[in-house]
């Protein structure tokens, strides 16, 4: 999975550079879009720290600056490529926005929030069966690595059929609504109305 994954995405970036099309997304407004959704997910105003799982080109960072917070930023993914273009971009602010290579979800800090967007979308030739056990786990994972709550999207299965590809995933969002109520919290939120054939989850700890 991680080979397959790297393989992907590291010729994306050869490709496309630093643009949303590396981390295969559409364009900026929609990657735009749905960071947004997964900044709901962050509640007051107090200084916080961020765990991104799969960030990529780190752009969530972008978000945050918009949004005024005052935050510390973990960005993680599995290609090195990824990690070194983040890196020049966002070099001059360090100690405050960190970028790592890990293998395993396991491997990240514990953090107030946690977020991962668009990681869980291709399943190249895994069955759905497979694919959705490693959603779970990986989930299980951000919820350990999280004190306040952690956020995920996923491609819904209320997408136009004529538009749904083999290779990808179309999860549905009322399973794992209740799968995040039942092992994670009862906060939990289902964002399906941003036009985009996707949907957010926003998971709150207890705490938060």
């Amino acid at each position: 999975m991680h080979e397959e994954s790297k393989k992907l995405y590291s010729d994306l970036l050869k490709e496309f550079g630093d643009s949303p099309q590396a981390v295969n997304w559409k364009n900026r407004e929609a990657q735009e879009i749905r960071f947004q959704q997964l900044a709901k997910i962050i509640t007051g105003q107090a200084p916080f720290s961020l765990n991104d799982l799969g960030c990529g080109l780190g752009d969530f960072v972008g978000c945050l600056d918009a949004l005024g917070m005052d935050f510390t930023y973990y960005g993680y993914d599995i290609v090195p490529g990824m990690i070194e273009s983040a890196r020049r971009k966002f070099g001059s602010r360090e100690g405050q926005v960190v970028f790592e290579v890990i293998d395993e979800p396991r491997s990240m800090k514990l953090a107030d929030y946690t977020i991962a967007s668009g990681i869980f979308n291709r399943r190249f030739d895994y069955s759905e069966e497979n694919w959705l056990s490693y959603i779970l786990k990986t989930l299980q994972q951000m919820h350990e690595s999280s004190e306040l709550g952690f956020a995920f999207n996923l491609l819904t299965k209320y997408s136009d059929t004529k538009l749904m590809k083999s290779d990808l995933y179309y999860a549905d969002p009322c399973f794992l609504f209740d799968y995040c109520k039942v092992n994670f919290s009862r906060n939990v939120a289902l964002l399906h109305d941003y036009n985009l054939y996707d949907f957010t989850i926003l998971v709150r700890k207890s705490k938060a």
